[in-house]
């Protein structure tokens, strides 16, 4: 809740015998002028909070009166301001949508940190790598997710065995009690013992094990079925399968990252699948036809001249497309030049030159003389 002195009244711009109408406009009127979708001033976050605080304690009878009674510290000490919010979260709402900027949840949780609803707990992510062969076919497969667990040795404690009493500052409770008066009326203030960080025990020698922390890292396996036509990129999100989360009270989602390695031999082109296959000069003269492994099975390729200016297509060889059926596969061929030659080989491609040379000379002057 707001620490800053100025009157809730003044704030909203009424008098403090206004009714919940009056209220109710002056709220309308400054929410219009301060809201940050529509006022990019510096202070306009603020002060929307500052008159949305306003607005729930004096359109509350309940809120209202202890606040003309006793000011802020009335409503602080019986309400929270989640609490605050929360009770006065219909009128909040209606209002929101008949201003035109949509439900309040939203904003609320982007200024205030909570939600109408419990909290939601956050996701953990895991990153999977798949084979051409697991996006041809889909594959069953386990990432490992790394999760908190209590210490075996401590059982969650942070000290070491008979090591561990409770705390004489909250006699091991873990919080603090306080009454206070304000004029006739008394409130009951309860905080987290300072002493023990609200755990109720004082730790004299710290766990070997944990360190003192009461939890240890353990890695799980999490199997993931990966169906068949996912691209790189894709995600597969398991729900309630993440991480533990203490503060929402149960486990967060799980998003895998899906990433295709196509290999030494493929590239990926977004659903295009390409294939590069080296080729020797006088295979493609003598016209051989070639045989290549691919990823689902061998293909064979007679080769041509003209092969090496653009690529064999096979048809609905390739990956599977999302609207069904399978892609292509694009076959580019490249020359590949001997790196050792024996004295047989050199002394056949010396030959082979003598006989090349003319005619390849000729075709260079053909080429750049246009």
């Amino acid at each position: 809740m707001s620490e800053n002195g100025k009157d809730y009244y003044e704030i909203l711009g009424v008098p403090r015998n206004a009714t919940k109408e009056e209220i109710k406009r002056a709220y309308r009127r400054l929410a219009l002028q301060y809201h940050p979708d529509r006022n990019k001033s510096p202070d306009a976050e603020e002060k929307f909070k500052e008159i949305s605080e306003a607005y729930a304690v004096l359109s509350d009878d309940e809120k209202r009166r202890l606040y003309d009674m006793y000011g802020r510290a009335g409503v602080s000490q019986r309400y929270s301001q989640e609490d605050l919010f929360r009770s006065t979260w219909v009128d909040f709402d209606e209002l929101f949508r008949d201003l035109g900027f949509g439900g309040f949840e939203s904003i609320f949780e982007r200024f205030f940190g909570f939600g109408r609803g419990p909290r939601r707990p956050g996701a953990t992510y895991a990153d999977l790598e798949l084979t051409l062969q697991d996006v041809l076919k889909g594959a069953s497969k386990e990432v490992s997710i790394t999760t908190p667990a209590t210490c075996e040795r401590c059982g969650g404690t942070g000290g070491e065995p008979g090591h561990v009493e409770k705390c004489s500052a909250c006699n091991g409770t873990g919080k603090r009690v306080e009454r206070v008066q304000t004029g006739f009326m008394y409130f009951t203030s309860v905080t987290t013992c300072g002493s023990c960080g609200g755990t109720g025990l004082r730790v004299k020698r710290r766990c070997t094990v944990c360190g003192g922390r009461g939890v240890v890292e353990r890695v799980d396996s999490v199997r993931v079925e990966v169906p068949a036509g996912v691209v790189d990129g894709d995600t597969i999100v398991l729900r309630g399968r993440g991480v533990f989360d203490p503060e929402a009270g149960r486990r967060g989602d799980l998003v895998v990252r899906l990433h295709v390695n196509p290999g030494k031999s493929y590239r990926l082109d977004g659903e295009r699948l390409l294939m590069y296959v080296p080729v020797a000069p006088s295979e493609v003269v003598a016209g051989r036809e070639i045989t290549v492994q691919s990823f689902d099975g061998p293909l064979k390729i007679k080769l041509r001249r003209d092969m090496l200016e653009r690529p064999v297509v096979f048809r609905g060889r390739g990956l599977p497309r999302r609207g069904g059926g399978r892609g292509d596969l694009e076959v580019f061929l490249r020359l590949a030049l001997p790196e050792h030659l024996s004295g047989d080989s050199l002394k056949h491609y010396s030959e082979l030159l003598g006989s090349e040379s003319a005619f390849m000379d000729e075709e260079r002057r053909r080429l750049f003389s246009r």
